[in-house]
C-alpha cells in the first residue's frame, strides 16, 4: 500500500464543511478530490494542513489530517523559521509518507523536497499556474521564497503540468520535463434546462489583481439587460481590491456581488448558471471551467488553455471586452445556441475527464 501525503495548508476548508467559512482556491479543491479518490483506491492518504483549531490526526473521508501551524502564528520575519518551518517539518514526519504531493509555486516545495531528500522519500509536484513555469513572473514576493521554490522544483521526482503550454514553458525556462495531468471534478446534483437557470452570468474567482474583477464590472456595464452574479472573497494583501469591487458593484443594478461563498455551496450557482465568464490576465487550468462544463455551462473567457474552448466549442475565447459582451449576449438569449454549446461541454467532460482517465498520470507518478 502506497502512503501519500498532500501538503496544502489551506486544504481544511474544502475537506471539512465545519471550516468552510475560510477562503479557498482551485488547488485546495484538487488536493481534496484527488486525496479522496486515492483513499477509495486503497492508498493510505494523509494531509498536512494549517492549524484552524481542529484536533491533530483528525480523519475525514479516509484522509488523516496532520496539523502544521496557524496561518498567522508567530512573529513577523522570525516566524518563517518558527513555527512555520518547524511546524511543517514535524507534520511531514508524523505523516510518514512514501510520497509527498505539492502544488503551486511557493517556498513550501523547497522545504518538502529537503525533508524528502533527508529521509529517502519522493516528491511529486504539480504546476498550478502558467507563471509557475516562468522565473521572471513567479507569483512569489520574496527572493528567499523564490529560490526555495526553484531548488525544490529541480529536486522533485516527478513534475505534472496542467497543459501543453505549461510543459513547453517549463522545458524552455528550467530545462525540466513534465507530463500533463488533468483535474478531477465533482458530479452535478441537478440538471437544469435553459429556462430554469436563474443565474444568467456567473463570475467566480478570488479577488486578486490578475483575476481582473474590474473587467467583470465593465462587462456588466456593457450588458444592462443581463444580470451578472459575482462571487469572490478577499485575499491577503488585496483587501482594498475586495472593498473597491464591493462598493463599485453596488452602483450597478444588474450586478449582484455575493462576496465569499464556500466551496460546498458554490456548485449550486454553477448548476443555476447559463454562462460562466472568466476575465483573468493569466491562469493555470481553472477548476471553475471544469465545474461549469460538467454542468453544461458554456464558458466565455480571455484565457483559453491549450485552445480547448475554441477547439471543442465550449463557449467563446474572447479577444476583447466587446467580443466577450457579444458572446455572453448570444448565449444568454439564444436557447438553441446555448443548448448546442451546453451539449458539447457535457460531451467534452465525458470524453476527457472520467476519473480513471484523469487519475492515470497521477497514479504513475505516485508509484514511481
Amino acid at each position: 500500500m502506497t502512503k501519500v501525503c498532500f501538503v496544502g495548508l489551506d486544504n481544511l476548508p474544502v475537506i471539512s464543511r465545519a471550516h468552510n467559512r475560510h477562503g479557498i482556491g482551485g488547488e485546495q479543491v484538487q488536493h481534496t478530490l484527488l486525496a479522496r479518490a486515492l483513499a477509495r483506491r486503497g492508498f493510505e492518504v494523509s494531509m498536512v494542513v494549517a492549524n484552524y483549531g481542529q484536533p491533530d490526526g483528525l480523519e475525514i473521508d479516509g484522509v488523516r489530517l496532520h496539523r502544521a501551524h496557524g496561518l498567522d502564528e508567530g512573529l513577523p520575519v522570525l516566524r518563517f523559521l518558527h513555527p512555520r518551518l518547524t511546524g511543517l517539518w514535524r507534520a511531514l514526519g508524523r505523516a510518514d509518507a512514501q510520497v509527498y504531493y505539492v502544488s503551486t509555486a511557493s517556498s513550501q516545495l523547497g522545504v518538502v523536497a529537503a525533508f524528502a531528500r533527508r529521509h529517502g522519500r519522493r516528491v511529486v509536484f504539480r504546476i498550478a499556474h502558467d507563471l509557475d513555469c516562468d522565473p521572471k513572473r513567479l507569483l512569489i514576493r520574496l527572493w528567499r521564497d523564490r529560490k526555495l521554490y526553484e531548488w525544490g522544483l529541480r529536486r522533485a521526482d516527478a513534475v505534472l503540468a496542467q497543459s501543453q503550454q505549461q510543459r513547453a514553458a517549463l522545458r524552455a525556462n528550467y530545462g525540466l520535463d513534465s507530463r500533463v495531468a488533468g483535474m478531477l471534478v465533482e458530479p452535478a446534483v441537478r440538471d437544469l434546462d435553459f429556462e430554469a437557470r436563474d443565474v444568467p452570468v456567473l463570475w467566480v474567482n478570488n479577488l486578486r489583481p490578475f483575476k481582473r474583477p474590474d473587467l467583470a464590472l465593465a462587462l456588466a456595464q456593457r450588458l444592462p439587460r443581463v444580470r451578472l452574479h459575482m462571487i469572490g472573497g478577499p485575499q491577503g494583501g488585496h483587501e482594498d481590491l475586495f472593498e473597491a469591487t464591493r462598493q463599485n458593484s453596488a452602483t450597478l443594478e444588474n450586478l449582484q456581488f455575493h462576496g465569499r461563498v464556500s466551496y460546498h455551496d458554490v456548485n449550486d450557482y454553477f448548476e443555476r448558471a447559463r454562462v460562466f465568464v472568466n476575465t483573468s490576465d493569466s491562469e493555470g487550468f481553472p477548476n471553475s471551467y471544469l465545474q461549469a462544463w460538467r454542468r453544461g455551462v458554456p464558458t466565455v473567457s480571455f484565457f483559453d488553455p491549450d485552445g480547448v474552448i475554441r477547439r471543442f466549442g465550449l463557449g467563446h475565447a474572447a479577444q476583447s471586452l466587446q467580443d466577450m459582451a457579444m458572446a455572453v449576449e448570444r448565449l444568454t438569449h439564444s436557447p438553441d445556441e446555448w443548448h448546442a454549446t451546453s451539449a458539447r461541454c457535457r460531451h467534452f467532460m465525458d470524453a476527457h475527464y472520467g476519473d480513471d482517465t484523469v487519475l492515470r498520470p497521477y497514479l504513475e507518478a505516485l508509484r514511481g
